[in-house]
């Protein structure tokens, strides 16, 4: 972990702030930012990530931020995954502070609440809004905490500030941007067309205040001569009066890093061809007839820190393919139950697909099958939900393939940990779930925690669950589960690989931004 610089309070320096938003979800925001902060963070600023308000069910672990103490605490909390990558790209430990509000969806209407890295409450869309004022008073007490301990922050907005209906109480764009006067800079995809009218309509539909907030644009996901975009620059730049801080082209790595937002996961799983945009792998070279295994996880409506997937996806010695409905492939070698934010809602769909009956064939015909949290949940005889903290459904039996039972409840288990599997490998990882499991087949463990058990196993070691989650990105454990598997050993190690794809984001930034102008704009020159 990261030495946290948040320690040393700052003397005299110049401080910088700049937020950037977006025309639309999955224009770019959180990897633009993740960029900038180790493109700022390389040049010797002491830089920090924050968002305000972020939705997403790909939490990651973060130390708490004690505003008591004004300290960073031991404890541990959750943060959006974005955060987290900003962090790491920062080249800080991820805390609370980052991001004091996490909304994590549970159905269609209403969503948990994490609140400063803990659980608050589950509320519905409307009680949310009525609420508002309370949690602003906590987001500027979060983003004081880090202006007091750095010289810059980089703010990521959230979906787009065009939604007018919601500019009142706003505390996600516009009105925290307001609130701090922090100028503003709105990203654009081109690559979904019509950016013109998104960047402009944008502009139209705003009051003259928030105008005026907005001091610049980039284009973002360009491919290629961007010389025929000058007019559609000099268009912009005319009809809002915002200046073009440059047009930034795809960056062929950005599947190299974890990606937060569930819209993700709706592109196809395809690994790019092109040697510019492999995994970057050992120098030596891996034998031709390397076996490759067929590795299928299942795309359940609420799919939880799906970022698991990540260190498998990369892997060259595997294909792994994400199941959204349907009959699954016949003849893998592994099936994957991901995480779940509302594990009984998602075993209901799993039973509608008819994977059940997939499941238990693929077992009888020798294939492995592995549980993460509440994937590891569906894999017992039931699970029960007595005070409805996830949904409205207070029992349903499970597959029944491990001799245990679960009990959702209100306490939430969030830490970091380290573990030994019963080989002694070590892996480190992290827990983020409400449930307690027993039974029979916890007494044979899928790791070991100072002579505890953790997780559990079928007699043979076919059908594996636990609660860890990142479990993958530990270089030996994924390499020997794997080879277990009957995959050939690589060389990959996956937290490199994601430190050098940062450093390429930020020299892929600098060279098409003009970061001069940036640096005048959140200096408010």
């Amino acid at each position: 972990m990261t030495n946290n610089p948040q320690s040393t309070k700052l003397q005299n320096a110049e401080f910088l702030h700049l937020m950037l938003m977006g025309t639309g979800s999955d224009v770019g925001k959180s990897l633009i930012v993740a960029g900038l902060c180790r493109l700022f963070a390389n040049k010797g600023h002491n830089i920090a990530p924050f968002k305000p308000q972020n939705m997403s069910n790909n939490a990651a672990i973060a130390y708490i931020y004690d505003f008591d103490q004004q300290k960073i605490s031991q404890d541990m909390g959750e943060i959006g995954r974005a955060q987290w990558l900003q962090a790491k790209a920062a080249k800080l430990a991820p805390t609370t502070n980052m991001n004091p509000i996490l909304l994590k969806p549970e159905s269609e209407t209403g969503s948990q609440v994490v609140l400063n890295g803990k659980k608050y409450k589950s509320l519905k869309a409307k009680d949310y809004y009525q609420h508002k004022p309370e949690f602003l008073s906590h987001i500027l007490q979060a983003y004081k905490s880090l202006q007091q301990n750095h010289n810059m922050i980089l703010v990521e907005g959230a979906g787009s500030p065009a939604e007018t209906n919601l500019r009142q109480n706003d505390i996600a764009n516009m009105g925290f941007a307001e609130k701090v006067d922090i100028p503003v800079v709105l990203i654009g995809d081109i690559h979904r067309g019509g950016v013109i009218a998104s960047i402009v309509g944008t502009y139209q539909v705003m009051s003259d205040a928030d105008r005026r907030q907005i001091k610049a644009f980039i284009i973002n996901k360009f491919r290629g001569d961007i010389s025929l975009f000058d007019d559609g620059i000099k268009q912009i730049e005319k009809m809002t009066g915002w200046k073009c801080l440059g047009i930034l082209p795809h960056f062929e790595d950005a599947h190299l890093l974890p990606a937060e937002d569930s819209m993700a996961l709706e592109k196809p799983l395809e690994k790019p061809l092109k040697s510019s945009q492999k995994t970057p792998k050992n120098d030596k070279k891996q034998p031709k007839n390397a076996k490759k295994l067929l590795i299928l996880a299942l795309k359940m409506p609420h799919i939880a820190n799906f970022d698991d997937l990540d260190p498998l996806f990369q892997h060259e010695n595997v294909e792994l393919k994400l199941i959204k409905s349907g009959v699954l492939p016949p003849n893998a070698d592994l099936i994957i139950l991901p995480g779940s934010k509302s594990t009984i809602a998602d075993l209901q769909y799993l039973y509608a697909q008819g994977w059940d009956i997939d499941i238990k064939s693929h077992i009888r015909q020798g294939g492995q099958l592995l549980g993460i949290c509440g994937g590891f949940q569906m894999l017992g005889n039931s699970i029960s939900d007595p005070h409805l903290h996830e949904g409205n459904q207070k029992f349903i039996k499970a597959l029944g393939l491990l001799d245990i039972e679960t009990e959702i409840s209100a306490e939430k288990s969030t830490r970091l940990i380290e573990v030994e599997d019963l080989t002694g490998q070590k892996v480190v990882a992290y827990e983020i779930h409400m449930g307690k499991t027993t039974g029979k087949d916890i007494s044979n463990p899928m790791f070991i925690k100072q002579n505890i058990g953790l997780g559990a196993m079928s007699k043979n070691a076919t059908i594996r669950g636990s609660y860890l989650h990142g479990i993958f990105a530990s270089d030996a454990y994924r390499e020997g589960f794997l080879q277990d598997l009957g995959a050939d050993k690589t060389q990959d190690n996956y937290n490199k690989i994601i430190d050098k794809t940062l450093n390429k984001l930020a020299i892929h930034i600098e060279k098409h931004l003009n970061i001069k102008d940036m640096l005048n704009i959140s200096a408010n020159k």
